[in-house]
């Protein structure tokens, strides 16, 4: 190790340190700092671990949080960076804080965005990448899908040896050979037929031929048994298998694997996949499907991503709304449960969230109309936009919040018991951060 690298590393761990103190996460400025004295610190910090890394649009933290509990039946010191932060600073952040135990294997689980591969797969080296999906989001930092997936495989084929651990349902990843080893994860749970996915949706069209995909099922979005129908072109031999998907409710799915049942504490069909993920990876590190198990009891739903807070006598469930498959997989997930509530939809157009907010209007919030809805309540940045789209979906009579002090108290003084708030990803972070002013949630995110 270089006097660079280690002066790097003293700094960076004595300002997380002190961030620590102040009641911050430490989860990006310490890694920053880090890079900024030596580009080159990940390479050192993450010498001698196997390192399993998820990306893709949607699942990334929960899939990281389901495979973390999972792999912890086997290793109970694993590193992960929980704090969300999954650019190259989050990385060494996570790598900074990690204490290891000597004599025990080193494993990390990270999860890190999709542009950033290339920038930490040369320095880690992963013994598995799993890729989620890939949905049309953030159309100004990323472009479309393709050029989403060119930036993912420009990381993964920097290391040769990687294992790819790929959604077997999603057409694109399997649009291109790799010179890795390649394994498929996917539903089987539907009856086999021939149909077509939804006009309006991303990544039907055969890449070989370029006609529109057949499916023998779908599960949602572009994502299911997909076929072309003019050329060779088809979904490749599943390596892990969703059997049957048993019970779907508000609070938890039931749900078979490889002849395995399961129960995660987290609702929708989107979820089953991230938790399919983890369990392929936990199954590649030969822990028993009766570990996995054990480890999806353990795990906790993640910031925003159907938490539910208590806030005074309100039961307030926080949805993270970023692109229009999540958002519609959201609002699948509100017509489980028929009990009257307040719908919050909140809207801001950060570069975190994406500049472009045009995504809402492929939003089926219209689908929400069957529920007893007694207060919708629009709010963040965007507030007029979002104000529109329900409007346009036939709501009336909407309560204006533009800032979050209001939508906070818009959720105490809401008509009725349970409270839906969709929130974008930095209005979530402020949502969350003035409920833990408040003492409604613990902690604070940098």
């Amino acid at each position: 190790m270089s006097l660079k690298s280690k002066c790097a590393i003293a700094i960076g761990k004595c300002s997380q340190f002190a961030l620590r103190l102040l009641g911050k996460t430490g989860g990006s400025y310490p890694g920053k700092l880090a890079l900024t004295i030596d580009k080159h610190v990940l390479s050192d910090l993450a010498k001698d671990y196997e390192t399993i890394i998820i990306t893709g649009t949607n699942g990334k933290t929960l899939t990281t949080a389901l495979t973390v509990q999972a792999l912890k039946q086997k290793y109970p010191n694993l590193l992960t960076n929980s704090t969300g932060s999954n650019m190259q600073q989050g990385i060494v952040s996570a790598f900074l804080s990690h204490r290891s135990v000597p004599n025990e294997e080193k494993i990390a689980v990270l999860e890190v965005d999709e542009a950033n591969l290339v920038y930490v797969v040369p320095f880690l080296n992963p013994k598995i990448v799993v890729t989620t999906n890939i949905f049309r989001d953030q159309m100004d930092r990323f472009g479309e899908i393709y050029t989403v997936y060119r930036k993912i495989l420009d990381g993964i084929t920097l290391s040769k040896d990687t294992i790819v651990l790929a959604n077997g349902d999603a057409p694109i990843f399997n649009s291109v050979s790799l010179p890795n080893k390649q394994l498929f994860f996917g539903f089987s749970d539907k009856p086999e037929a021939d149909i077509k996915a939804h006009y309006n949706t991303d990544n039907v069209l055969c890449p070989h031929c370029e006609k529109v995909l057949h499916y023998r099922h779908i599960s949602y979005a572009n994502l299911g048994h997909y076929f072309c129908p003019n050329c060779s072109f088809k979904r490749s031999e599943l390596d892990f298998t969703l059997t049957s998907i048993d019970e779907l409710t508000l609070d938890y799915s039931k749900f078979t694997i490889d002849h395995h049942p399961f129960t995660i504490g987290i609702a929708g069909v989107y979820n089953i996949y991230n938790a399919l993920a983890a369990y392929s990876v936990a199954r590649l590190f030969d822990i028993s499907a009766d570990a996995i198990q054990t480890g999806f009891t353990q795990a906790q739903r993640v910031f925003g991503r159907q938490e539910l807070v208590q806030v005074d006598d309100k039961h307030v469930l926080i949805n993270l709304i970023k692109n229009p498959v999540g958002l519609n997989q959201v609002l699948e997930l509100l017509k489980l449960d028929d009990n009257p509530c307040t719908l919050i939809a909140v809207l801001n157009d950060n570069y975190a969230d994406g500049r472009d907010v045009s995504w809402i209007w492929d939003g089926q919030f219209e689908e929400l109309h069957h529920l007893t809805i007694e207060h919708v309540v629009v709010g963040g940045a965007r507030h007029a936009e979002m104000h529109l789209r329900l409007e346009v979906a036939g709501y009336e009579d909407m309560q204006v919040c533009p800032t979050i002090s209001e939508v906070i108290t818009a959720i105490k003084q809401a008509p009725s018991k349970r409270v839906n708030v969709l929130a974008t990803y930095t209005a979530m972070l402020q949502i969350r951060k003035e409920l833990a002013t408040q003492g409604y949630v613990k902690g604070e995110l940098d």
